[in-house]
């Protein structure tokens, strides 16, 4: 099964923004829901939120609501994660991930995943 592939992260400042996109093939991209994950060193992978496959349903971490926003475009395979006022504690590999099967959004077994891409924040 292909992997889905993570792109645009980078290093920013303190209150920066950054836009990263995870593209998937068109079997993955039709799996039930898509989510975004990150892992900071030396801790283990967090779920960071996640959208359904037509968009309708949206779950964020309480520790990224009102700064992160996921979306999808799905002419293009592809989900975005749009970053605002980052902090240092949000420095990670972020990773995509697809599910298909239903149940909340936060708790699915996602079980498709891109290889990752590191985003650093400065303090």
């Amino acid at each position: 099964q292909e992997q889905p592939v993570e792109s645009g992260g980078g290093f920013v400042q303190t209150g920066g923004s950054l836009r990263l996109s995870c593209q998937a093939s068109a079997r993955t991209f039709s799996f039930d829901s898509m989510a975004w994950f990150r892992q900071a060193p030396g801790k283990e992978r967090e779920f960071v939120g996640a959208i359904t496959r037509d968009g309708s349903g949206i779950y964020y971490i309480g520790a990224v609501t009102g700064r992160f926003i996921i979306s999808r475009d799905n002419a293009v395979n592809t989900m975005y994660l749009q970053m605002n006022n980052l902090k240092p504690e949000d420095t990670a590999v972020y990773f995509c991930s697809a599910h298909n099967g239903l149940g909340p959004l936060a708790g699915r077994p996602y079980d498709v995943w891109g290889q990752g891409t590191q985003v650093t924040v400065s303090s």
